[in-house]
């Protein structure tokens, strides 16, 4: 048996899709399930016109979070050009591919209302030279079927014919994608090629170029197993929008979504794992994931699916873990990675990291993402404390219950012990002295003390906020009452 060796091939042109990511962790399983397996990164940027430095980095970035770190790699796919132009050279001389001038206007125009798809082999044997107007072409068989075993949807046929002759190389010697990726795989020894539903167009091809290969080398290289996996679709099961759906891998982390909560969702795109529960670790995904187990069928990228389970991963963390997570959103020194726009509102010499461990119970249980602690916690590190104006106008200035309240807690504030259970008990008599609910008398504290009508539990924050902070925040709410 022969260890796997697989790779991940992504185009530095944009950020990191979550569809490449699931791509990722199923090479990087087939690759951990074998104590040799190898697991290789290559980056495809040899789209000169799109490539972007910056979106190299964003590739190395993201398969460093997601932990699929790689055995060979990162090596940037353009480094091999003189392989890629060899190769096209060999095939040349091989009589598998020719010249061609034709462009799609000629092709169509010698079409006419013939609208079957591919070239029509008009330059085949013309013996054209290699000009600045000429393309390379393979030469692809006439007759026949192509056959792809792929390792999810069984075996797949292709009509010869309808594959046509395709361009390998452009009149500037560089060559295209599908061959490319078949001389790389055929150097690193790929053994699975572990990809997305949009390339089995290309698996045809990439056979033929193979076994055209095989021939003018001299050098017979085994193909590589296929394996298709099923497409990424949204809710309205279409496929994932670049400009409409949240895809960049990033911008999960970047919304305090935890790498294992995340890359447990991964894998249940497209498998699922034995027993009733989809939380499993890499570990158990590890041993358990098959590519036949895969399903062909489009998978739907649920974001509030995903956001539950990391909901639950949030959830399972220790108070010692929480608080740790937690400190690139809340500590600006600690916050790195994440964006301006979502760093913390408060000042470097304003985070209390005691406070914050005091608060964080509050938020545990409370929270989805890290991203939404911040929001939550403000008020206990905010100096001044932003007010909501549109909380102050409804609950403080437009119902005069408000006010009346306010002033009936800060007329017995300074007797009552200060506890969370007696705080609550004020604002119960409070309410019930100006013929409100607890549900509404607490409104009014909570905008004067937090700024906002939501938040972590009221009362157990009164205390923690102490007298003198809670008094001076309720005099202030009363202040703009009375101004109003």
């Amino acid at each position: 048996m022969v260890s796997p060796r697989v790779r991940i091939a992504p185009s530095p042109t944009g950020f990191f899709h979550v569809g490449t990511a699931r791509t990722a962790y199923f090479n990087w399983l087939i690759a951990r399930q074998d104590p040799d397996g190898v697991f290789v990164l290559r980056i495809e940027d040899t789209d000169e016109e799109r490539n972007r430095d910056e979106w190299v980095e964003v590739i190395i970035e993201s398969m460093e979070w997601l932990g699929f770190r790689a055995d060979v790699g990162p090596y940037l796919q353009s480094e091999y050009r003189s392989a890629h132009r060899e190769a096209a050279a060999a095939l040349r001389h091989g009589n598998y591919a020719y010249y061609c001038d034709c462009t799609g206007e000629d092709v169509a125009a010698r079409k006419g209302e013939d609208k079957t798809p591919g070239y029509d082999g008009f330059c085949r044997d013309r013996g054209l030279q290699p000009t600045e107007r000429t393309a390379l072409r393979f030469r692809a068989p006439l007759e026949g079927s192509t056959d792809i075993v792929d390792e999810i949807r069984g075996e797949v046929s292709f009509e010869n014919r309808v594959i046509g002759d395709f361009v390998i190389a452009k009149s500037s010697g560089d060559v295209l994608y599908a061959l490319a990726n078949v001389v790389d795989d055929r150097r690193d020894a790929i053994t699975h090629v572990i990809r997305g539903e949009e390339h089995l167009a290309n698996a045809p091809k990439q056979v033929l170029l193979w076994r055209a290969l095989d021939e003018v080398t001299g050098e017979t290289v085994p193909l590589p197993t296929y394996a298709h996996l099923p497409l990424l679709v949204n809710e309205q099961r279409k496929k994932l929008s670049k400009r409409k759906d949240p895809v960049s891998t990033m911008a999960y982390r970047d919304e305090g979504y935890l790498v294992e909560a995340f890359v447990n969702y991964l894998a249940l795109l497209g498998w699922s794992p034995r027993g009733d529960s989809e939380i499993v670790d890499r570990e158990t995904v590890t041993g358990q994931f098959r590519l036949s187990d895969v399903s062909h069928s489009p998978a739907f990228f649920d974001v509030k699916k995903l956001a539950a389970l990391n909901g639950d991963y949030v959830r399972r963390l220790s108070l010692d873990e929480f608080v740790q997570a937690c400190l690139p959103w809340v500590d600006p020194d600690h916050a790195t990675f994440v964006p301006t726009d979502r760093r913390p509102p408060w000042a470097p010499e304003a985070f209390d990291a005691d406070l914050f461990r005091r608060v964080a119970p509050l938020v545990h249980e409370r929270v989805t993402t890290l991203g939404e602690v911040p929001a939550m916690v403000r008020f206990f590190f905010e100096s001044p404390l932003v007010l909501d104006e549109d909380a102050v106008n409804k609950v403080l200035r437009q119902d005069a219950s408000g006010a009346l309240v306010v002033r009936g807690v800060l007329e017995v504030l300074d007797d009552v012990e200060w506890t969370s259970s007696s705080l609550h008990a004020l604002v119960v008599a409070v309410g019930d002295k100006v013929g409100l609910t607890l549900r509404r008398a607490q409104a009014p504290v909570r905008v004067a003390v937090t700024g906002t009508t939501v938040g972590p539990p009221l009362f157990e924050s009164l205390e923690i906020l102490g007298r003198a902070v809670v008094r001076e925040r309720l005099e202030r709410a009363l202040s703009l009452c009375s101004a109003s």
